[in-house]
């Protein structure tokens, strides 16, 4: 009986972990990749005082219930705003990806190993030279994830499409669903 049990508990055990390792890594678009390393040498701030302080104001509201610190708040949004700016993307979609990949956790990491907000695969730091850098760190993780998405945006034409390849579940409407209604019931501009 507890031989039983130990074969039973290491086959789960052997299980799990097998079912938890990373996907063999493909080798990075260089076109991406080209995109990517100009982003990290490129900055942007907002144009207008009057409408930067109005989209912050508004924003924080709703995302306050997510990051309760306002300090914290207001520097992710700033961020947001920055990159999606810079990316030509709009910071309310940014801000649904966000919410839909990591729920607004820094810290987040996925079964495939993406990490940070936006849930940007860690192979991307080793091939812009990045090595030092962390894709935990808010300023980073967000540059990435905008000039990423811009890229799948610029090679798809088509928003659904290159949200699904952004997730990297290219052919699925399930991501880029969850993304509309998240950006339609809780960021969309009214």
């Amino acid at each position: 009986m507890m031989l039983l049990r130990i074969l039973t508990l290491t086959g789960l055990l052997t299980l799990a972990l097998t079912s938890m390792a990373a996907p063999p890594r493909q080798a990075p678009d260089p076109e991406l990749r080209s995109i990517l390393m100009d982003a990290v040498a490129e900055t942007a701030v907002f144009q207008d005082a009057y409408y930067a302080e109005v989209w912050l104001m508004d924003m924080s509201s709703r995302l306050e219930r997510y990051i309760p610190d306002p300090y914290t708040r207001i520097e992710l949004l700033k961020s947001v705003h920055k990159e999606a700016t810079r990316a030509r993307v709009s910071p309310e979609l940014v801000l649904s990806i966000i919410h839909v990949e990591s729920l607004f956790d820094p810290w987040a990491i996925s079964r495939a190993g993406a990490q940070g907000l936006m849930q940007v695969m860690p192979f991307w730091r080793g091939e812009l030279g990045l090595k030092d850098s962390s894709l935990f760190d808010m300023q980073t993780n967000v540059r990435l994830g905008c000039t990423i998405l811009r890229y799948y945006l610029d090679k798809e034409k088509n928003l659904t499409r290159a949200l699904a390849r952004y997730n990297g579940s290219t052919g699925s409407f399930r991501y880029p669903n969850k993304v509309y209604k998240v950006m339609d019931t809780r960021w969309k501009r009214r």
